[in-house]
This record gives C-alpha cells, structure tokens and sequence, in this order.
C-alpha cells in the first residue's frame, strides 16, 4: 500500500472533498484525485462515491479512514519528534574506546560531554578489540592508527608522536651503533612483540639503531610505562603518556621513533545522516584541547 496515497486519501476523507482538502494544503486537486483512484486500484475497492459535485465516503471509505487516520497522525508526530530532535542530542549513546585511553582521558571527557547534553545516556566500554559496531550494538567507537581499508567512517581528533624512553639508570646505546655486538638492550614490549628486534631511534638530528631484549610483556601502555619506571628496561611509549615523567626526569628520553605517529579517530558506520548524539560527540572531541591532559 502506498503510504502517500492513504494519507492523501484521509486528507481528502477528513475535509469532505477535494477542493477543501486542496485548499487547506496548498497542493493541486488533480494531484490528491490521482492518489485516491491509485489507493482505491490497488486495493481492488472504491473509496469515494463521486456523483457530480457531490461526496460520499462508500462503506470501505469510511472503515479505512477510520482505522488508518489517527495511525497516520501518530506516525507523522513521531517523524516530527525525531527530526527535531536531531538538533537536540538526546537518547543512548554507546562507545568502545581502547583501554589507555579510556584510563587516561574518558572519565573527564565523559563528564564533560555530559555536562553539555545532559539528555544524553552516554555509556562507555574500555577494550582494545575490534568491536562490531553493529552486531554489538554500538554507536561509535574510538581506535589507533585505525586501517584505512576499514568500512567505518569518521574524524581524527587527537595526534601523538612515539618515543623511546628508559628509566635514567639504565645507558642509552651509543648513536651511529648497530648495536648488533654485544648485549641486547632490556625493554618492555607488548604481548605480540618478538623477543629480539631492531629498534631505531631519531635523536640530535641524527638517526641510530640498535638491538632490544624483551624482558618483559604487558597488555597495555600504561602498565609498560609503570614498568619501565620500576627499571624494567626501556619501552616505546607515546609522549603525553610520559610528558610528566619526563618533566620530573623519572624518565629519559632516546629519541623520536621514525614515522611513529599515533593517530586517535572516532569511526561510525556512516557519513549520511548520523544521529544528532553521534554527531555532537564527534564535534566535542575534535574540540578538546588537552585529550590526554594528565593533572
């Protein structure tokens, strides 16, 4: 059943004729005439009893326009309610956001956002697997470095470079070194790292490499940085993780990692027509100055 040729057809029904109907909506009489003999053909039944200038609504008329009326009016009241709304977040808003970041920076952030759209139902879970968004039902995750061969779409709200960094007691391998000779350095990896590599290293304009042991594995950053700070050995870790140790020389610094950059977005599953909660979370991150500001 077409759904405009019935809401014509109540139009007409609820003015009692087609010129009435036409006026009251400003859209021709032909228009509203075509819809109404369209509904009455594929229901097989006339609607209207059409005997000169006269206008009678037949039995089946009369059923169907008092059982579908109201239904239409409704429907047209809740369409109303959620354009409108697009302006005016409210509703359930889940996330899926990676467990350093969700540690580091989503209690305040959260917070916040919440603070501006107080209508909003914010939930978040902190894990690193790739969720579904929509077999698990989320509305928007946050990744790293996410593929750029991946379906979900959206906007990169914060930037951060990798550095090499080690607690101060423990010697920075000598730049220009291959460090292929001699003893590995010690380091805190994550868990799929190998047990020996080759880290390289940007420092004083100048590039060096050398090899690293693995001492130790750990799930996340911010375990790796708390182990690291126990003397663990050196790790790769982003900057503003360890700005403040860095600063109090808790921790030293080798050097800029080449091209590791680290790049935080926050993905949904499409461009057109994406809520209004979506949107505004979207918006209010790429706002944020200090993401991962550490008090």
């Amino acid at each position: 059943m077409n759904l405009v040729a019935l809401a014509d057809f109540n139009l007409v029904a609820a003015h009692g004729g087609y010129a009435s109907a036409s006026r009251a909506v400003g859209r021709p009489k032909a228009t509203l005439s075509r819809h109404v003999v369209e509904l009455e053909q594929s229901l097989g039944i006339r609607l209207i009893e059409r005997v000169g200038r006269s206008f009678r609504l037949t039995q089946e008329g009369r059923a169907l326009h008092e059982r579908t009326n109201g239904l239409l009016g409704e429907i047209e009241e809740i369409a109303g309610e959620i354009s409108s709304a697009r302006g005016q977040p409210k509703g359930k808003l889940r996330l899926s956001v990676p467990v350093t970041f969700g540690h580091m920076a989503m209690g305040r952030l959260a917070t916040e956002f919440v603070a501006r759209f107080p209508e909003v139902d914010l939930e978040v879970t902190i894990e690193d697997r790739l969720v579904d968004l929509i077999e698990e039902g989320y509305d928007a995750v946050i990744r790293v470095n996410p593929s750029p061969n991946s379906d979900l779409v959206g906007r990169c709200f914060y930037r951060d470079q990798l550095l090499i960094v080690a607690p101060p007691t423990l010697a920075r391998p000598a730049p220009g070194s291959d460090g292929l000779v001699g003893a590995a350095t010690p380091a805190v990896v994550g868990l799929q790292a190998k047990p020996l590599d080759t880290w390289s290293a940007l420092a004083d304009g100048a590039q060096f490499s050398f090899m690293r042991r693995a001492v130790l594995r750990l799930p996340v950053p911010l375990m790796i940085r708390d182990a690291v700070l126990a003397g663990a050995g050196a790790a790769i870790l982003a900057r503003d993780l360890v700005a403040s140790d860095l600063a109090a020389k808790r921790l030293v610094c080798w050097g800029e990692v080449p091209g590791g950059d680290i790049e935080l977005w926050v993905l949904h599953t499409s461009r057109r027509l994406i809520s209004s909660r979506v949107a505004a979370f979207s918006e209010f991150l790429c706002e944020q100055q200090n993401i991962m500001r550490r008090d």
